[in-house]
């Protein structure tokens, strides 16, 4: 087992043991917003194991049916987590519109207000672990967990004002309230991984910070080519795959021609963890004027 699938299925486990905390506070006290928590909760644990799944199937090796591998599973499963922290937030406002109509007291706030905080710092450690993890191993699945995670500890310190300002006040309609103000914050941190996500499958490119990495390497570590041109990256999960021309002299042999290529090849590999670089040769009358130079 891979750690990104170590990684994604210690988020399931500890989804369940948050969401059993949560549930405990929502039956102790009885309140609205804390019952909307619990729900995220839920959704926290679907998400983690769709997360799970994916990286497993990310993490095959390519084949006959898959030659640039399997990298992308993991952008489906960080879109299935958008739309479930969406789907959360609409349960969310619809509770707590519910609870504008008929608010209600609550019972046990002060023990209620612990479990649910023991709940949430859980969480946010979690997070912290995940965003680490996933930025290590370049995960988009893992990353997606971490923010669903940040969400739910974003809902949690809400919830926790919204019952603490009713404990302190004796507004009943504070608990929906704030139930309803935190499940719009949701629905935009949902929004964001759905719109990452699909911009992963639609093979955006690269970072221009990276971008500009890989024109210097290629610029200083050409050495006897004449420049490159038409530079391409895009990603796919952890992968990322970059191709260009590469204009050498007419008269070179292939084998001095691929001897350079091999160069660059393993400087950018080196360089870019999980770059996966095609070159293709080109003879001189094909140099273009915006092309890379090599120094």
């Amino acid at each position: 087992m891979t750690g990104t699938e170590k990684a994604a299925l210690a988020s399931a486990g500890v989804g369940v043991v948050v969401t059993a905390l949560k549930f405990a506070a929502y039956w102790l006290t009885g309140s609205l917003a804390l019952y909307s928590d619990a729900l995220e909760s839920i959704i926290n644990v679907v998400a983690a194991a769709c997360a799970f799944l994916a990286v497993r199937v990310a993490a095959q090796p390519a084949d006959d049916d898959h030659p640039y591998g399997h990298h992308k599973a993991e952008y489906f499963s960080a879109v299935i987590e958008g739309a479930l922290v969406i789907v959360a937030a609409l349960l969310i406002l619809r509770e707590a519109y519910l609870g504008l109509l008929d608010p209600k007291p609550l019972d046990a706030p002060v023990l209620g207000l612990a479990v649910n905080g023991i709940a949430t710092v859980i969480n946010a450690a979690w997070a912290m672990v995940l965003f680490r993890r996933g930025r290590r191993l370049r995960s988009p699945a893992l990353i997606a967990d971490a923010r669903h995670i940040v969400a739910d500890v974003v809902t949690s310190g809400g919830v926790l004002v919204g019952v603490g300002l009713v404990l302190a006040t004796g507004v009943l309609v504070l608990d929906p309230l704030v139930a309803g103000l935190v499940a719009l914050n949701i629905l935009w941190s949902g929004w964001t991984m759905v719109r990452d996500s699909v911009n992963g499958l639609m093979d955006q490119a690269a970072a221009p910070e990276m971008i500009a990495n890989i024109r210097r390497l290629i610029s200083h570590h050409g050495e006897g080519a004449l420049e490159a041109h038409d530079v391409r990256t895009r990603h796919a999960g952890s992968a990322t795959f970059i191709d260009f021309h590469l204009v050498v002299p007419g008269e070179m042999t292939v084998s001095e021609s691929h001897a350079i290529c091999d160069r660059l090849e393993q400087v950018i590999e080196a360089e870019i963890e999980g770059a996966v670089v095609v070159i293709h040769v080109e003879p001189g009358d094909e140099a273009k004027q915006r092309g890379v130079p090599v120094i």
